[in-house]
């Protein structure tokens, strides 16, 4: 199994790279943004103002998600004895470690790349140019740093994708990871159907996330991953 989780961790990084040199010399990002611009209003899809969706798919979500992460870290704490915890307590540690580990990983990135969100480029009423992650800024442009690439909200949803490695049996995998997903797309769809980030973005984050979990799962899992477990 270690072996499966090497290979999935070179295939992804992989894939990553891939991802990051196709979006950005093709113009996909662009073609997808049009359709969420309203180019005769110059207004996206989504008002950022609708306090309704705000709290469900940005302020309310990620108190959701660190919540769940702190319930975690109590059943670790408080009740590591429980022959339940026990049983599925690495699992539970990849889950914790990657709730905090991604969306660190993301934002840092955030920090570095110095990259617009679509509201900021001048394809959609901005001041800046749409460079992609390999180009600098023109010459003479000047404007204060911005942080959107990748997406870092959606990466506390990604992150959710560990539970993956909660469970042994298939079925229980791969619907622990469809809801993870469903969970984490539905907060990057938000994201940029308000204008805040390209589909590059959201993907990136994905990607990245799913290589910082196989890497915990490396580590946290060399002795229980073949243990059996009754889910």
């Amino acid at each position: 199994m270690l072996e499966k989780i090497n290979t999935h961790i070179l295939y992804t990084t992989l894939c990553l790279s891939f991802v990051i040199v196709l979006f950005a010399f093709t113009p996909i990002d662009i073609y997808v943004q049009n359709f969420f611009y309203k180019f005769d209003t110059h207004t996206w899809l989504i008002d950022r103002n609708n306090a309704t969706l705000n709290f469900i798919f940005y302020k309310g979500m990620k108190k959701l998600l660190m919540l769940f992460a702190i319930l975690i870290i109590i059943s670790l704490i408080f009740f590591r004895k429980n022959k339940l915890i026990r049983m599925y307590r690495n699992g539970l540690i990849i889950i914790v470690l990657s709730s905090f580990t991604v969306p660190f990983v993301v934002v840092s990135l955030k920090d570095t790349t110095n990259m617009p969100c679509p509201k900021h480029t001048k394809d959609y009423g901005g001041k800046y140019p749409n460079v992609n992650i390999f180009e600098s800024y023109p010459k003479g442009f000047k404007e204060k740093r911005i942080r959107c690439w990748p997406a870092g909200h959606a990466s506390a949803g990604f992150a959710l994708m560990s539970i993956f490695f909660l469970f042994k049996k298939r079925k229980n995998q791969v619907i622990a990871l469809s809801f993870a997903l469903l969970i984490a797309w539905s907060m990057g769809l938000y994201k940029m159907l308000i204008g805040d980030h390209f589909l590059s973005h959201t993907i990136i984050s994905m990607i990245l996330a799913w290589l910082i979990i196989l890497i915990f799962a490396k580590i946290f899992k060399r002795k229980e991953i073949e243990k059996p477990t009754q889910i």
